[in-house]
């Protein structure tokens, strides 16, 4: 299933991360607010239950405490990946992070494991997180990979996509949701997501 998180504030902040003059630091930021926003939707369907943990509201009501149903993996790709993870864990404080490493060879635009680490939590959720959802290689390796080691509840989150990348993770992992922020027209001849926003890679961290 493809989702397209819809919110007036996302398409705003979407913009600023758009336009080739924004900086690295706000570009970070856009980016960060946006993961928070499409947290509402990515984790809409969580189920919570009553703990027997107390708390006192300022009334002098006692509740029961709530908490997720679910144990939560994110698993961003490095290295744009990492800078999605923020703004969803302002949302689930007590999510746990791990990391997948893998790069595309500018050449042949195939993607290269190098490094995999998640914790270890029993039946998780795992959300792979990447800006881009381009050729779709990367996710699809990434999905692959955390597959490989077992885990079985998985979602792609990413901030913007085209159809082929869509269609190609779709594909290969039909039991995978998606979510998106924007679905964007196409690649051009280099692989790069067109309107896009440029190497999110490179923006986010101020390397070009």
């Amino acid at each position: 299933m493809l989702t397209i998180v819809k919110h007036p504030l996302i398409e705003v902040k979407l913009d600023i991360m758009r336009d080739e003059n924004t900086k690295a630091k706000e570009f970070r930021e856009a980016l960060e607010e946006i993961a928070s926003l499409m947290s509402f939707e990515v984790f809409k369907d969580i189920k919570t239950h009553e703990t027997e943990e107390i708390i006192k509201t300022p009334t002098g009501i006692e509740l029961h405490k709530h908490r997720l149903d679910k144990k939560i993996i994110l698993a961003p790709i490095l290295r744009a990946g990492i800078g999605m993870v923020d703004g969803v864990r302002k949302m689930i404080p007590t999510a746990r992070t791990g990391h997948i490493g893998i790069f595309r060879d500018e050449e042949t635009l195939l993607p290269h494991e190098y490094y995999f680490k998640l914790p270890k939590v029993e039946n998780p959720l795992v959300v792979v997180i990447d800006p881009m959802l381009a050729t779709g290689g990367s996710a699809i390796d990434a999905i692959s990979a955390v597959k490989k080691r077992g885990y079985t509840d998985i979602r792609l989150m990413c901030l913007v996509g085209v159809p082929q990348g869509v269609k190609a993770v779709q594909t290969a992992h039909p039991d995978v949701n998606i979510y998106l922020a924007s679905l964007d027209e196409k690649l051009n001849e280099k692989g790069y997501i067109l309107p896009g926003l440029g190497d999110a890679g490179d923006r986010i961290f101020g390397t070009k």
